[in-house]
């Protein structure tokens, strides 16, 4: 290390040359740097659509949502899923681990529900796609032992520091 610092201690034009090299190095680096407002992000995210026309949410939770779940409480991949059963329909929301390619976890989960054979007599194919795009970068919510005023306040505090 002594030797390299005295080198350009000796030769203070090459310490320049180096210098303007690194400098010019860094502006075509910064120039070709690839940058976007909303970035392209794979998406995480698969849907079950389930329709059972004529059926509580009830119904869709036990006949169906409930059989889906099971089916894919042993996936390798699935960080976890959420269900929202309601009148004549319900959804069940996947997410993949980050480090899993949703395209080929998306045939496991059409595989596992695929396998159940005791859905309800006249409710429509499940329906099942991967969400293409999320539309926002960022979801967040806010809970506590307060009143509905003061988390409503402590949520446009935030909104406004990220804005």
């Amino acid at each position: 290390m002594r030797g390299f610092i005295q080198y350009f201690i000796k030769y203070p034009i090459a310490a320049n040359l180096l210098m303007v090299g690194l400098l010019i190095l860094g502006v075509v680096g910064f120039m070709n740097m690839k940058t976007t407002f909303f970035p392209e992000t794979p998406s995480r995210i698969i849907n079950i659509q389930i329709v059972y026309p004529g059926a509580s949410p009830e119904e869709i939770e036990e006949g169906i949502i409930n059989k889906i779940e099971d089916n894919l409480k042993g996936l390798t991949g699935v960080e976890r899923f959420t269900s929202v059963s309601r009148e004549n329909s319900g959804s069940v929301i996947v997410e993949v681990l980050q480090e899993y390619d949703a395209d080929i976890i998306i045939q496991d989960v059409k595989n596992a529900v695929d396998r159940i054979s005791s859905f309800p007599v006249g409710m429509e194919p499940p329906v099942i796609y991967k969400q293409e795009t999320l539309g926002r970068a960022l979801s967040f919510s806010i809970s506590g032992d307060v009143d509905l005023a003061t988390l409503k306040r402590y949520a446009r505090t935030v909104e406004d520091d990220l804005l």
